[in-house]
């Protein structure tokens, strides 16, 4: 049930989600047309002098201006938001998973690598290649093995627990390979006030699906990465470059995904009139409804 309250401001945590998600998607276009448009030659040139037709990320975003300051506006807006719905994912598996210690501890793992490769994603942000290349290559790597650790974990959880979630209707709408016709579904779904309440449980295969793609795209764009190093081949960083990219669109994809496990939710500002919160009732102490 919802919390009845006197409210100066309630944002439904969907638009929340979508938000959250495209301030570093836009980001992420707009640096790099901008290093293809103005800086070409800079943020395609490597070590090799060979001809590259893409940037890399880490060039994109952290070695010209403006790129470099729309990005980390970017990422410094999205960041908060994304430690909100950590929480949520926090107190939401908590309730899923059974009440035994190795599904709880598996939750604050899961918790922790959320919060950390959001760090992370803000360190490599705030310290460009460029500045600091050590410092960025830690970064980088926490931030990867982060998010790779935290993808598998969070599908491996649910998949244990697949008797807890939700109709096999439900599930297909969610599904990733059906994406417009789960929006569909969606929408046409009644609203029961609460997600949490409920247990609208997040489908697992659209989670699988983004974290094969990522994670396959992640260790093709290794073996470029070291053909360009060893042979120097023509091209073969722009391939790398590539996949770069599509690491990190799936990365954004995934953490798009709370657009439908929170989308009966809101976030509210005001005054609680039904009764005081509780330290038992984390969804009325949120302020989420």
């Amino acid at each position: 049930m919802g919390v009845e309250s006197d409210s100066v401001l309630r944002l439904p945590l969907r638009h929340l989600a979508v938000g959250t998600v495209s301030l570093p998607f836009g980001a992420f276009i707009l640096c790099i047309y901008l290093s293809v448009r103005y800086d070409f030659d800079l943020a395609t040139a490597t070590h090799c002098g060979v001809p590259n037709y893409l940037p890399s990320i880490s060039s994109a975003i952290g070695e010209f201006i403006p790129q470099r300051y729309i990005w980390r506006a970017a990422i410094a807006l999205h960041s908060a938001p994304r430690f909100l719905l950590a929480a949520m994912y926090f107190n939401f598996n908590k309730r899923v998973m059974p009440n035994y210690r190795f599904y709880q501890n598996a939750v604050k793992v899961n918790t922790v690598l959320n919060v950390v490769e959001n760090l992370a994603l803000l360190g490599l942000s705030f310290v460009s290649s460029k500045e600091n290349y050590d410092l960025h290559k830690v970064f980088f790597v926490v931030f990867m093995v982060c998010s790779e650790c935290y993808m598998l974990l969070t599908f491996l959880l649910l998949r244990d627990q697949k008797f807890r979630l939700t109709s096999h209707l439900e599930r297909q709408a969610f599904n990733i390979k059906g994406w417009r016709k789960g929006v569909a579904n969606l929408m046409k779904r009644p609203c029961c006030g609460c997600a949490v309440s409920c247990n609208t449980a997040p489908d697992p295969r659209k989670w699988r699906n983004l974290m094969k793609a990522n994670i396959v795209s992640f260790f093709v764009a290794l073996y470029f990465f070291y053909r360009h190093n060893t042979y120097c081949e023509p091209g073969m960083y722009s391939v790398f470059a590539f996949l770069e990219y599509l690491v990190v669109l799936t990365n954004m994809a995934f953490h798009m995904a709370a657009y439908y496990d929170f989308h009966g939710h809101s976030l509210v500002v005001g005054t609680d009139i039904s009764s005081p919160p509780t330290t038992t009732d984390p969804v009325r102490a949120g302020g989420l409804s």
